[in-house]
C-alpha cells in the first residue's frame, strides 16, 4: 500500500482537543451488549471473562471514570505517597495523549472522506446516502480507535517490561468493541480498560498499569486488524501518512508498527578467532561491520554507500554444520563491542521463527511489523535470517503456503521499491543451507554472498579439535597425552585475511562444468581483457540460464566496487573514535578517499572484474543444478518406490 502524501499533525490544533479527551477519561456511559453479557455465562470459576461478563451492574446509569478508578489505585497501592506515582501517571497521561490523537484522525477523516457534509444533512438523507452515512461513521471511528491505541502503544511500549507474558496470561480478551460511532467506541473501549484495571487481580504494582495497558492496547489492536476487511470508504486513510509535529510519531494508514521500539535480542559472544575455516565468510563479515560502523548519524548516510562498497542484502550459504549460526554471533559481537566502545547505539534484530501466520494477512503484517524497525536512521542494525529457506521459498513450488507468499511480498517492496530506504546503517543477512530453495526475486536483491564452507585445510582439522580438548587442558592439565603438531601454532591459521585477493587467487576459472564450458568457449574469441569478452560471456549465460538478467550484472558490478573498497581501517581510528567515527560526514568520506585510492594502486581492473565474474557465475550455476538435482533425485525416488510397490502389489494378487 502506498502512502502518496504526507500531512503534518499539528501540535496547536491537538491542544485545542485536549479537553475533550479528559471528558472521556472522567466519566462515559456503556451499555454491554447481550453477547458480551452472555460470554462465558456457563463457566463456574470466577474468571476475569465472567467477571467482565457480570461488570454492567445498572449499566445505563452508571458513569465510568478511568481518572477516578487511577486515583484508587494510587490509593489501594500505595497509601503512603502524596503524589501520583510515576508510572500511574504515565499511563494516565499516555491515555489521554492516545484519546486526543484519535479524536483528531477522527476529524481529518469526516473531512477527507466527506463524512463532514453527510453528517451536515443527516436528517435529509435518502436510503443510499444514509448508508453511506453509517458506513462512513463506522470507518471514522474505527480509524479514531486505532490512532488512539497506535499513539498509546507508541509512548508506553518503550517503557513496559521486556516480558508480558505474566499480564497476557492474566488478559482474558475484549468481549467487545463497537464501531456504531466514535462516542460509542470511546465508551465500549473505556468502560472494559476500566473494568480490569478494577479487578483485584489485574495490578499489583503501580508498573502493572503501564504493562496492562500496553496488553490491552496491542489486543485493540489486533481487534480493528481482523475487521479491517469489513469496512468502506478507506481510500482516505491508505492513500496518506499523518506525521506529528517535532516527533517521530506517524500513522500511515492502519499499519501497525512501533518505529524504534525493537528491542535487541540476546545472543552468545563469539569471536571470528574462534570460527574454523570460513575464510571467505570472516571476510565479509568483518568488512560488513566497518562499512556499518562508518554511517553518520547527522548527515543520516554512510561514506561507503558513496564509494559503492555498502551492501544492504547479503547471503552467506552452505552445507549444515559449518558454523552459520557462530557467524551470525560473531558479527552481532563484534559491531557490539565496537558500538559499546564508540557509544553507538545498536540494534540485534534477527527474523523471529513465528512469522508465518495462518491468518489471511497475518503473515504480511508481522513481515512489515520485523522490516519497519530496518528504517530507524537512529541506530546501527544487524537483521539476520537464519534458515531464510524457511520463510522466503521460492514461491512457484508446490505447496508453498499464502504466509510465505505474503512475507516475500514484505521483503522485496521494503528493499527495492517505494519504501527501500537504504541509510547504510541496516543489514539484512540471509543464512540458508538451500540457496537454490530461495525465491529468484529474494536471491536478485542480494548484493554480497560468500560461502561457509566450514573446516577444509589440515590446519583447520587441527584448529577444530584443539577448541575442543583445550577445554581439558584447563582443568587437567596432563589429561591430553598427544603430540602437538611441529610447524604449527594453533589458530594461527584462523586470523582475518588482509583482503579478498588473498582468498580469490585461485579462481581464476569457473569451477561449475556448464559455466567453465561457456567461459572457456568466449575465451576463444575473446581476450579477457576486452569489455565485449564481457558483453559475450553474459549472452552465452543468459541462452543456458534464461533468469540471469540486468539485475546479475548489477550484483557483479557492485561486487567490483566492492573489491575497490576492500581495504582495513586503521586500528587507531577504533581504539580513539575522534581519529575518524566521531567526525563528520565529508571529512569521512575524505579520508575513505585516501584510503581506496592507496588500495588501488595494487589492484588490477580487469583481474578483480574477472575474479568476481567467476565467483558469481558458479554461484549462480550451483544454485540453479542443485536445484535440478534434487528434482531428478525426488523423480527416481518416486519412480523406484512406484516400482517397487507395483512389484509387492503383483505378488499378493498372485
Amino acid at each position: 500500500m502506498e502512502h502518496n502524501s504526507t500531512f503534518p499533525i499539528k501540535l496547536s490544533e491537538l491542544q485545542a482537543l485536549r479537553n475533550e479527551a479528559t471528558s472521556y477519561l472522567k466519566g462515559v456511559q456503556w451499555e454491554q451488549g447481550g453477547k458480551a453479557k452472555r460470554r462465558n455465562k456457563d463457566q463456574k470459576d470466577d474468571s476475569i471473562l465472567l467477571y467482565l461478563s457480570k461488570a454492567n451492574g445498572t449499566a445505563a446509569k452508571e458513569v465510568i471514570s478511568v481518572s477516578k478508578t487511577i486515583l484508587s489505585l494510587k490509593k489501594r497501592l500505595l497509601p503512603d505517597s502524596v503524589a501520583i506515582p510515576l508510572h500511574l501517571n504515565r499511563a494516565l497521561y499516555a491515555l489521554q495523549e492516545g484519546l486526543t490523537m484519535g479524536i483528531w484522525l477522527k476529524d481529518s477523516y469526516y473531512d477527507a472522506s466527506g463524512l463532514s457534509s453527510l453528517n451536515e444533512r443527516k436528517s435529509v438523507l435518502d436510503n443510499a446516502h444514509r448508508r453511506e452515512y453509517d458506513s462512513k461513521l463506522h470507518t471514522a471511528t474505527a480509524f479514531m480507535l486505532h490512532g488512539t491505541a497506535y499513539r498509546i502503544l507508541y509512548d508506553l511500549k518503550p517503557v513496559a517490561s521486556d516480558d508480558l507474558s505474566v499480564m497476557k496470561n492474566k488478559f482474558a480478551g475484549i468481549p467487545e468493541l463497537s464501531f456504531m460511532s466514535p462516542l460509542k467506541g470511546i465508551s465500549c473501549l473505556l468502560f472494559y480498560y476500566d473494568k480490569y484495571l478494577n479487578h483485584p487481580e489485574i495490578i499489583t504494582s503501580d508498573r502493572d498499569v503501564v504493562d496492562f495497558t500496553v496488553v490491552f492496547f496491542e489486543a485493540i489492536i489486533d481487534e480493528i486488524q481482523l475487521r479491517i476487511s469489513a469496512l468502506e470508504y478507506t481510500e482516505t486513510i491508505t492513500d496518506r501518512s499523518y506525521k506529528l509535529e517535532k516527533s517521530d510519531f506517524a500513522v500511515s494508514g492502519w499499519e501497525n508498527v512501533f518505529e524504534g521500539t525493537a528491542k535487541s535480542v540476546e545472543f552468545n559472544k563469539i569471536q571470528f578467532e574462534e570460527i574454523v575455516g570460513n575464510r571467505d565468510a570472516k571476510h565479509f563479515a568483518r568488512r560488513l561491520t566497518e562499512r556499518m560502523l562508518s554511517y553518520d548519524f547527522a548527515a543520516k548516510q554512510n561514506p561507503f554507500l558513496e564509494l559503492g562498497g555498502f551492501m544492504p542484502v547479503f547471503m552467506g550459504y552452505g552445507i549444515p554444520g559449518t558454523g552459520k549460526s557462530m557467524l551470525i554471533a560473531a558479527i552481532a559481537t563484534r559491531l557490539k563491542e565496537h558500538c559499546d566502545h564508540l557509544e553507538i547505539p545498536f540494534l540485534f534484530h534477527p527474523m523471529p521463527d513465528t512469522l508465518i501466520s495462518t491468518f489471511q494477512g497475518g503473515s504480511a503484517e508481522k513481515m512489515v511489523q520485523w522490516m519497519k524497525p530496518l528504517q530507524d536512521p537512529g541506530k546501527l542494525i544487524f537483521a539476520p535470517i537464519d534458515d531464510a529457506e524457511n520463510n522466503l521459498q521460492e514461491r512457484t513450488a508446490q505447496g508453498v503456503s499464502a504466509g510465505v507468499k505474503e512475507v516475500i511480498g514484505v521483503f522485496l517492496r521494503y528493499t527495492e521499491g517505494a519504501y527501500a530506504i537504504n541509510y547504510g546503517n541496516s543489514a539484512i543477512g540471509l543464512f540458508t543451507n538451500l540457496p537454490e530453495m530461495l525465491d529468484k526475486a529474494v536471491i536478485s536483491r542480494v548484493q554480497g554472498r560468500f560461502k561457509i564452507d566450514g573446516a577444509r585445510t589440515i590446519p583447520d582439522f587441527i584448529d577444530q579439535d584443539y577448541l575442543w580438548w583445550r577445554k581439558f587442558d584447563t582443568t587437567m592439565p596432563d589429561f591430553v597425552n598427544m603430540k602437538k603438531p611441529e610447524k604449527y601454532e594453533f589458530l594461527s591459521e584462523q586470523g582475518l585475511a588482509k583482503n579478498l585477493g588473498e582468498i580469490l587467487n585461485t579462481s581464476e576459472k569457473p569451477t561449475e562444468e556448464r559455466v567453465l564450458e561457456i567461459y572457456e568457449e568466449t575465451e576463444a574469441n575473446h581476450k579477457t581483457t576486452e569489455h565485449l569478452f564481457f558483453a559475450a560471456l553474459f549472452k552465452n549465460i543468459q541462452k543456458e540460464f534464461p533468469f540471469f538478467s540486468s539485475r546479475d550484472i548489477r550484483n557483479i558490478q557492485s561486487a567490483v566496487s566492492l573489491r575497490l573498497t576492500d581495504f582495513d581501517l586503521p586500528q587507531d581510528w577504533f581504539d580513539n573514535g575522534e581519529l575518524y567515527f566521531k567526525k563528520d560526514y565529508d571529512t569521512k568520506l575524505s579520508m575513505l578517499k585516501e584510503l581506496m585510492k592507496a588500495n588501488m594502486k595494487g589492484l588490477n581492473f580487469s583481474d578483480i572484474r574477472k575474479q568476481e565474474t567467476v565467483r558469481y557465475l558458479d554461484n549462480v550455476a550451483t544454485i540453479a543444478d542443485t536445484d535440478f538435482k534434487r528434482k531428478v533425485d525426488q523423480r527416481i525416488h518416486d519412480m523406484n518406490v512406484q516400482q517397487e510397490a507395483q512389484k509387492k502389489f503383483n505378488s499378493e494378487a498372485q
